[in-house]
């Protein structure tokens, strides 16, 4: 009886860690969470109702992936990065991205191409009215979608650590309804590369847009 107990909390405080982290990671993905930003472990757990224990154990995860620092002083923070850190990221990003856009050409099946499609929509619908939160997540899930479309959870485990690294970074490119527009639109040629089932065509699109999104974010940081 007594361990069934402790099981169950034990589960519980797990459930609320985890929780914890898909909401830092999604907050920290748009930009509400900026490089830098100290994370306030009491304030955490006030703000979700819950005990210290499943705050420490999700900044403890994100710490672990790079996402969060410990510094110098009691805290942590919202990764740094200096220009050049950021430029070798995205050197590696390209390089993964190129390989999930190649490989998810080849590997097309009736549900990836309507996933990409429906993330595609989303983003679309999102940039026209100009809402910049929306958008963040919709793009997030269309890159995704293009990750779990290579039928790999390996590489698409690695290609969604870099998309979390950048994500406040990439986040300050979106200023404007206009900037949502021109990535939304950047996403139809791409789509039409993957979907040509041309491998080496799909590689050559993915990396262009990922070599304007780079300068895009070098600019805004």
């Amino acid at each position: 009886m007594l361990k069934s107990a402790t099981n169950r909390a034990d589960g519980q405080r797990h459930s609320m860690a985890q929780r914890i982290e898909r909401a830092l990671l999604d907050e920290i993905g748009t930009g509400d969470l900026r490089p830098g930003q100290r994370l306030d472990e009491v304030g955490l757990a006030r703000r979700f109702g819950a005990s210290r224990t499943p705050v420490r154990e999700a900044l403890s995860r994100l710490t672990a992936q790079g996402i969060l620092v410990q510094g110098e002083r009691r805290g942590v923070f919202v990764a740094e990065y200096s220009r050049e850190e950021l430029s070798q990221i995205f050197e590696a990003m390209h390089e993964i991205e190129a390989a999930c856009a190649r490989i998810a050409s080849q590997r097309l099946t009736l549900l990836s191409r309507s996933e990409i499609e429906a993330a595609q929509v989303a983003c679309v619908a999102a940039a026209e009215i100009g809402d910049r939160s929306q958008y963040l997540r919709a793009n997030e899930s269309f890159h995704l979608a293009i990750y779990r479309a290579t039928g790999n959870p390996y590489i698409a485990e690695i290609a969604s650590e870099f998309r979390r690294r950048t994500g406040p970074f990439r986040a300050k490119k979106f200023e404007t309804r206009d900037d949502l527009l021109a990535s939304a639109r950047s996403h139809a040629e791409l789509i039409n590369d993957i979907f040509s089932e041309d491998s080496a065509t799909a590689s050559r699109s993915m990396r262009s847009h990922m070599t304007a999104s780079f300068l895009e974010t070098l600019r805004a940081n």
